[in-house]
């Protein structure tokens, strides 16, 4: 089956070219198995649709319905569930292990200002060179910013070397429901 036949879902002859035997749910008593001929002729003789709901069952559940309507609730789902996501934003801020302190200060503002409009903040410090023979200066800058911001943070993992950077990230104090 292709990709997008495999997303799409089947109706009517779609079913019978699908499978020979379903599960039929008409909405009228218990699910029945026959054969997937009789449930379209069922869905017709009501005059709605015969939907494959669950192709993977055995045999596949086929439910009577109109398809329309059914499509539009599934649309309609989709976009309360997009309504409710939580769209994260992630701010980079860098330093080098030989920053001077009012550099650090002026980054400092802006990563309190990003935690405090409920940003997460991702400090990193970049190693260059010999640096990387000595990264406790990268540990001693992240750990002085750290100080700074724990007041308004939470630290989501200690700081760790990752290949030319010490990365640490800091999400915003949760603030407790009533």
């Amino acid at each position: 089956m292709s990709k997008d036949k495999k997303n799409q879902t089947l109706i009517n002859e779609d079913v019978v070219d699908f499978t020979d035997r379903v599960r039929l749910v008409d909405g009228e008593g218990e699910p029945k198995i026959v054969d997937s001929e009789k449930a379209l002729e069922i869905a017709y003789n009501k005059g709605l649709d015969l939907v494959l709901v669950a192709p993977n069952a055995n045999p596949p559940v086929a439910k009577v319905m109109d398809y329309g309507k059914y499509k539009y609730e599934q649309e309609r789902k989709k976009k309360e569930a997009k309504k409710k996501q939580v769209k994260i934003e992630v701010k980079e801020i860098k330093f080098t292990s030989k920053i001077q302190d009012n550099d650090i200060n002026y980054k400092v503002k802006h990563a309190r200002e990003f935690l405090q409009k409920g940003k997460h903040v991702k400090f990193r410090v970049f190693l260059r060179g010999r640096e990387l023979a000595t990264p406790e200066k990268g540990f001693e800058v992240i750990n002085r910013v750290w100080d700074m911001v724990k007041d308004i943070g939470e630290k989501q993992n200690e700081p760790k070397l990752e290949g030319n950077y010490i990365n640490m990230l800091v999400t915003p104090i949760k603030k407790k429901k009533k």
